[in-house]
């Protein structure tokens, strides 16, 4: 039994008529490229520890990089219901897909256009959107995840460049990338970005491994002894934490989306083998303990389509807050681990065989309920939100 092709997404509430052909027309070609690009090959991958070949390229041809950087600068000018489309395409094939795509888009090439100067954009935009160029984004530290305040790197101004020391952890792309931007204190202790190219000496990637989960991708940490940054590759105007906040919002924003791909696959692998397994004389799905976990899966998934939905009509208006963001993913993530968890019971044993999607889905949504804020953190955006006591 093959779970592949999807011949039809959940819309339980009708949903596709608030989408434009155009927003359905972006998620086909992306659904197309997911079933034949990356389900043939994602459970070796994932089995391998290997990352798929030529991934960042072939995401650059189906225009998954940076779908809303403006033209001008290689991307395609879209809205911000079509990235979130794209995601959830994306993740629906793996969670290490779709983080590729939404590191380049929203933490490397997103700061470039918001942050940078006009030669910047120039210079970096057009090859990271073709997948030319990889980009990874540093924040988080060996010492600090939650706490970005509380960053040690930092760079000093040496008059005709910048020397940055310092250590990131837990990054995408990391041993593959070809520039990084990265979020260090000045010697005014405030901090700024700034973007880093592979070859600049002192500047190394040693790559993370023996991972349970994300297993198709490259992480590493990124490592800087006495880097000499050109003063022009400092991102000139944003100073402080908004900058990579300002970027974890547009991540977890196409996370929020993204997760929703990964719980579909594992709900309609789940209908169908309960309609063909059959146990004491009947399907599986003709059991009232099955309907239950089924007729649960798709309540959640059509709430957070319902909740993404709104929220992409907020980004494109410029209304989202980021605690709106924090209650999106947070929830989301909960519910696709989830359901990725409770479906894998409905195959029993066979639930843990690479054939299926549900091991791993559930082992990669582990990191996603961790990064980008993990799920307490966004609970406690919600409560500051709620209370106006920070509770952190």
């Amino acid at each position: 039994m093959s779970y592949y092709p999807l011949t039809s997404i959940p819309d339980y509430f009708g949903i596709d008529a608030f989408l434009t052909d155009e927003h359905k027309l972006i998620r086909q070609s992306v659904r197309d490229w997911v079933e034949s690009f990356v389900m043939p090959n994602i459970d070796q991958a994932a089995q391998n520890h290997t990352d798929l070949p030529n991934l960042m390229k072939e995401l650059g041809k189906i225009g998954a990089l940076g779908p809303y950087i403006p033209e001008e600068y290689g991307g395609s000018g879209l809205d911000q219901i079509s990235y979130g489309l794209i995601m959830l395409e994306l993740e629906r094939g793996d969670s290490a897909v779709r983080s590729a795509a939404s590191v380049q888009s929203s933490l490397v090439m997103f700061p470039i256009n918001e942050f940078g100067s006009e030669e910047q954009k120039k210079k970096y935009l057009p090859k990271l959107a073709s997948g030319e160029m990889i980009g990874s984004f540093g924040l988080t530290e060996p010492n600090h995840g939650s706490d970005p305040s509380s960053m040690e790197s930092q760079f000093k101004d040496m008059g005709d460049h910048y020397l940055l020391n310092g250590a990131k952890m837990w990054i995408t792309n990391a041993p593959l990338c070809d520039i990084a931007v990265i979020w260090a204190k000045n010697e005014e202790g405030k901090v700024q970005g700034l973007i880093v190219e592979r070859g600049m000496e002192g500047f190394t990637t040693p790559e993370t491994h023996n991972k349970w989960s994300l297993r198709a991708s490259k992480t590493g940490e990124l490592v800087f002894n006495n880097v000499k940054v050109p003063k022009e590759n400092l991102l000139p105007n944003v100073t402080g934490l908004k900058g990579p906040l300002s970027c974890l919002n547009s991540a977890r924003y196409g996370i929020s989306w993204g997760v929703i791909g990964a719980a579909i696959d594992c709900y309609c692998t789940a209908v169908q083998y309960s309609k063909e397994r059959k146990q004491f004389g009947k399907p599986v799905g003709a059991f009232q303990l099955q309907q239950k976990k089924l007729a649960e899966f798709l309540t959640e998934i059509t709430k957070a389509q319902l909740l993404c939905l709104q929220l992409g009509n907020l980004k494109n208006d410029h209304k989202a807050s980021p605690a709106q963001i924090s209650m999106a993913k947070r929830n989301n993530v909960k519910m696709a681990i989830d359901i990725a968890r409770e479906s894998r019971q409905i195959l029993g044993g066979m639930g843990i065989m690479g054939e299926f999607p549900m091991m791993r889905h559930a082992a990669n949504l582990e990191s996603v309920i961790t990064y980008e804020g993990t799920h307490d953190v966004h609970l406690l955006i919600t409560g500051l939100d709620i209370t106006g006591f920070n509770a952190f």
